[in-house]
């Protein structure tokens, strides 16, 4: 399945974390991961967006032009969950910079409280199966 928002196309997958699922959209070039989850105005409870990167680094979200509340969960290269964040909207001209203390590979945004809601923590992994 596929879903374009301001002309990005985003790649729809299932991911599976604990003895949950989520319908996930797939940010997985510079541009999908700019673009991000900006200008919606909601997210359902069981859906989100995983952002991929090429190599492990520390990476950094902001929520600039982002207007629901969001959770983000970063994950090392085994896919391992090593750092829950709450991320708030907000229209400052400097917004708050959220930051992976540890090598990233992929990042989850999910609605608020979703980790907590469905018993995530730390030291999980996921799993992804293609739609």
């Amino acid at each position: 399945m596929l879903y374009a928002y301001t002309m990005f196309i985003f790649f729809c997958s299932i991911l599976h974390l604990g003895a949950s699922q989520l319908d996930i959209e797939i940010a997985d070039t510079q541009s999908r991961r700019n673009q991000g989850l900006m200008y919606r105005k909601e997210l359902a409870e069981n859906k989100g967006m995983l952002f991929v990167y090429e190599e492990p680094d520390i990476v950094y979200f902001w929520m600039k032009n982002t207007y629901i509340p969001l959770t983000i969960g970063f994950f090392d290269e085994e896919k391992v969950l090593t750092q829950i964040e709450d991320m708030e909207p907000t229209n400052s001209p400097t917004p708050p910079i959220y930051k992976s203390k540890k090598m990233t590979k992929y990042a989850l945004e999910v609605t608020r409280n979703w980790f907590k809601k469905n018993k995530i923590s730390i030291g999980d992994k996921f799993t992804l199966s293609l739609e």
